[in-house]
Formats: structure tokens, C-alpha cells, sequence
């Protein structure tokens, strides 16, 4: 008579391969704005492994985005490759490391992928929806993680200040003097998500598709509380006779 097996759980992703993916654009908007450097670091436990690309988007660069990642169109155009060849470059890692599994990982992820896709789109590539037949997943989004695991916490949740507070780290030192370079972001987040998951180690006790249903439930439950607060200012407009801030209470 056989007994059953004991179900042995496979090695934690805190020690299996991440793909991290950061961009930096010409704006905010990523339905329009267009990527000027993206960089892809593979982390496999200790090992990591950088890959960057400078991106002429073949537009002006505002001032506003220079300010942020230091880009001149200038620069872009002298030494930047062209966006079909760049981002297929892109495109093609990031479907490789999807098809195999591998978690991908970015801060305020939707941002980044969003963008891709509408860039791959705009130049005539397949986007990585058409490469894969679905999403790209797994992803892990310590922006999202973070309002999970300390959503009462004041203050901004920018890159550079969730880094503070775990203490990957120093506000005033280089490091955070270099960030919104995208090599630098990634490496930044992938470090944050170690973090994360040393304060919190029931985070990395979570299996990649349990961390991937937390990511769900905390943006809907972000979303709700949006939405909350919205009516709420708008019942006070209302009743003020008044207009009422837009600001997001949850940053």
C-alpha cells in the first residue's frame, strides 16, 4: 500500500530568476508619450546581469522629461538607436522571460508595460500581448506590494522614498542622486523587493501566483478607495457649493 508524497514546495522567488524593466519617456502619458532609454537587469540570486538601451523617439524631448532622466533630444538623436530596433530588443527578452515563467519586475509596473505595448504598436512590431497570447505575467510590482503590506504609511510612494524607508537607500546619498536613470531604477526596485521580503517574510513565503492575487485585491482595493473619496469631494462641492481638489489621497 502507497502513502501519499508530502507536497515539497519549489525554491522561493527571492532566489529564482527576475527580469527587472524600467523605461524612461518623453511624459507621463503612455498611450502617447514615447520611450528614451530602457533598461533590463536579470537577477538570479546574486548575479546580475544589466542591459540598457538609449532610444532616439524620433520627437523632442520636453524640457520637463530632461529634467527628470537628464535626456536632451539633442543626445537622444546623436547617440540613441532607432525605436524599431531598440524596442524589439526589448520586446524580444521580455517575451522570452514571460514564455519561460520568469517573474517580471517593475515599479508601477502597469506604467511601463503600457507604454511598451503602445510603442511596439505605434512602430509597427507585435506587441508582446500578439507575441504571447496573453498579458506579460508573472509580474511583481513592489508599488503595489508596498500599499499591501503598509497602506496607512504617510507620505510619498515614489521610488526613491519606498527605498528610504526600507533603507535600500540614502535620500541624500549618490544613489538616490542617480535615480530616473533606468539601469539605476531597476536595480533600485529589484533591491527593494529583496527588502520587502526581509521585513515582511511572509511575503516571500508567498508563492508567485498567491504575491500576483495580493497585487489584484490591493489595486482593487486602492481603486475603491479612489473612488470613495472622490464622491466624497464631491458631495462636499456639492454642498459647499463649491469645487473640491483632484488630488489622489492614497500618494
Amino acid at each position: 500500500m502507497s502513502t501519499p508524497h508530502a507536497h515539497v514546495p519549489g525554491p522561493s522567488w527571492t532566489t529564482s530568476p527576475l527580469l527587472g524593466v524600467d523605461t524612461e519617456t518623453t511624459g507621463v502619458d503612455p498611450r502617447t508619450d514615447r520611450v528614451v532609454s530602457a533598461a533590463l537587469v536579470h537577477r538570479d540570486g546574486v548575479v546580475t546581469e544589466v542591459r540598457t538601451w538609449l532610444v532616439d523617439p524620433g520627437v523632442e524631448i520636453p524640457e520637463a522629461a530632461t529634467a527628470v532622466h537628464g535626456i536632451t533630444t539633442a543626445h537622444a538623436r546623436e547617440r540613441g538607436q532607432d525605436p524599431v530596433t531598440a524596442l524589439e530588443q526589448v520586446a524580444a527578452q521580455l517575451h522570452e522571460a514571460s514564455a519561460e515563467g520568469v517573474p517580471v519586475v517593475a515599479f508601477n509596473a502597469s506604467y511601463d508595460l503600457d507604454i511598451l505595448e503602445a510603442e511596439l504598436a505605434r512602430n509597427g512590431l507585435r506587441t508582446l500581448r500578439e507575441r504571447l497570447g496573453h498579458d506579460v505575467g508573472p509580474v511583481i510590482d513592489p508599488f503595489v506590494l508596498d500599499r499591501a503590506l503598509d497602506p496607512e504609511r504617510p507620505g510619498p510612494r515614489t521610488l526613491g522614498a519606498t527605498c528610504a524607508v526600507y533603507g535600500v537607500l540614502d535620500p541624500d546619498g549618490e544613489r538616490a542622486a542617480s535615480l530616473h536613470a533606468a539601469d539605476v531604477d531597476v536595480i533600485a526596485t529589484l533591491d527593494l523587493l529583496a527588502a520587502m521580503a526581509a521585513r515582511f517574510p511572509h511575503l516571500a513565503a508567498l508563492d508567485v501566483p498567491a504575491l500576483e492575487r495580493l497585487q489584484d485585491e490591493t489595486r482593487r482595493a486602492w481603486a475603491q478607495r479612489r473612488a470613495e473619496a472622490a464622491a466624497e469631494r464631491a458631495q462636499a462641492a456639492r454642498t459647499s457649493g463649491g469645487t473640491s481638489a483632484s488630488a489622489d489621497p492614497t500618494v
